[in-house]
């Protein structure tokens, strides 16, 4: 199985959490390098899409934009002995140039203000647009961040006594001084599927996505559940379909905010479908021709699969008989 455009895993990444507890030390060392997020969005410059040279920006700790914007500082590991940090600096008002008349656009790229060194195509992309232009370690090093922060974003307060709690551990805990609860970051297993009878797949759209996007049915896992059992409620609860057992094919951190992805296959036993508007608002069986037109962008309906994401590399992988 060809699982090389597959982003955000198996970078390589060390992430060193023995030199967690160092992370003070390693952050003014002067070797030290950092990742600028803002408000989720990684810095990175280069030119986007197929053959270009998109790439993160990783800055001196003490650089201007970091600096300037009292950042919140995560240990994300090291390379090749060089520490490496996330530094969030969302607290930084959206920028615009002045030939832009205004505020950045937060469905857009935001520009980097012109700080320091920083190269004039210097922006905070949505890390979903540019996950296929980088490389495999960039994109864990980007997940990595963005997962992180958005934990801390979100549960700032015990769980247990509903006190405000604290940064430790170079970001990787936090813990309340209250109740002296420790809280770590936390991922949600989420299965998705390649479902097929014969020689056509099941891909299904959720109300609100964009005119012609499908994937694979996906769902999160509940308490006390199996892969396999998920894969087959899943199934069943969007489109009344059956499912016979299933298997693993990959795993994809995937930090929209903080799922595992599952991919499984698994065969249906039928193709009548009803489906559950709650759950889901359209679904097809697409016949391995179609997905061939779907992948060159030919298709009269559907649009082509994000490339990056689990689905695109399972159906890919499907098409061309290496699963």
């Amino acid at each position: 199985m060809d699982l090389s455009e597959l982003a955000f895993g198996g970078g390589g990444l060390d992430r060193a959490a023995h030199r967690r507890a160092e992370a003070d030390a390693l952050l003014s060392s002067g070797t030290a390098r950092a990742l600028p997020i803002w408000r989720g969005r990684p810095l990175m410059a280069g030119v986007s899409g197929p053959g270009g040279d998109l790439h993160l920006e990783l800055l001196a700790t003490d650089h201007p934009l970091i600096t300037g914007h009292d950042p919140a500082w995560i240990f994300l590991g090291q390379q090749d002995g060089t520490p490496l940090f996330a530094a969030d600096i969302s607290a930084m008002p959206a920028y615009s140039h002045a030939a832009d008349g205004g505020p950045g656009d937060p469905g857009m790229d935001m520009p980097a203000p012109p700080l320091g060194d920083l190269p004039e195509d210097a922006r905070f992309p949505d890390l979903r647009a540019a996950l296929a232009g980088l490389t495999p370690f960039e994109s864990e090093l980007a997940a990595t961040a963005r997962g992180i922060l958005e934990w801390h974003r979100s549960h700032g307060y015990c769980a247990a006594c509903g006190e405000k709690s604290n940064m430790d551990q170079a970001g990787w805990r936090r813990s309340c001084p209250s109740c002296g609860r420790f809280h770590f970051p936390r991922t949600d297993p989420v299965v998705i599927m390649l479902v097929t009878h014969g020689n056509s797949v099941l891909l299904g759209r959720s109300p609100g996505w964009p005119g012609g996007m499908y994937s694979l049915l996906a769902g999160f896992m509940e308490p006390g559940e199996t892969v396999s059992a998920a894969v087959a409620r899943e199934v069943q609860e969007e489109t009344g379909v059956i499912v016979g057992p299933s298997r693993i094919l990959a795993t994809q951190p995937w930090p929209f905010p903080a799922s595992l992805m599952i991919g499984c296959w698994a065969e249906a036993t039928h193709t009548e479908m009803t489906l559950d508007p709650a759950e889901i608002e359209d679904a097809h069986w697409v016949s391995r021709e179609a997905l061939v037109d779907i992948f060159a962008g030919t298709h009269p309906t559907i649009r082509r699969p994000r490339r990056g994401a689990i689905a695109q590399v399972l159906m890919k992988n499907w098409l061309a008989g290496t699963l």
